[in-house]
C-alpha cells in the first residue's frame, strides 16, 4: 500500500515538469511571435512615418528659407538726411531714418518726409 502515495507525488512532478515546460514553449513562440511583429510592423510603420512626415519636414525646411529671406529685406539700416535729401528733416529729433523693405522712414509725422525746408514738427534734441 505504500506504493500509491510515491506514485501519485511522482504523477504530480511530472505533471508540474510537463506544465513548466509548456510554458517555457509558449513564452518562447510568443517571443518569436513579438520579435517577428517588430521586425515586420515596426519597419512598416517606421516606414509610413517616414512617408508622411517627409513632405512636413520639407515645407518647413522651404519656410525657413523664406522667413530667412524675408528678414533680410526688412533689416533696417540708418539713412542720415542731408541738405539735397530731407533737409527740414536735419537735426530733428522725431527723424527716424530707417530704411525696411526698400522704403525710408523718415518719421512718425511725416512717413515720407517733408517737402519744403521747414517742417512744422520739426523739433531739436
Amino acid at each position: 500500500m505504500e506504493e500509491w502515495p510515491k506514485s501519485i507525488f511522482e504523477m504530480l512532478e511530472s505533471v508540474a515538469c510537463m506544465v513548466d515546460e509548456f510554458f517555457l514553449e509558449v513564452t518562447e513562440v510568443v517571443e518569436n511571435i513579438a520579435e517577428d511583429v517588430q521586425n515586420t510592423v515596426g519597419v512598416e510603420i517606421d516606414q509610413y512615418l517616414q512617408d508622411m512626415f517627409a513632405p512636413i519636414a520639407e515645407i518647413y525646411a522651404e519656410l525657413e528659407i523664406l522667413v530667412g529671406e524675408t528678414e533680410q529685406t526688412f533689416t533696417s539700416y540708418p539713412v542720415e538726411p542731408t541738405p539735397e535729401q530731407h533737409p527740414a528733416c536735419m537735426g530733428c529729433c522725431h527723424y527716424h531714418g530707417q530704411v525696411y523693405g526698400g522704403n525710408l522712414f523718415v518719421c512718425a509725422m511725416h512717413p515720407y518726409g517733408w517737402d519744403t525746408e521747414s517742417c512744422p514738427d520739426w523739433e531739436s534734441f
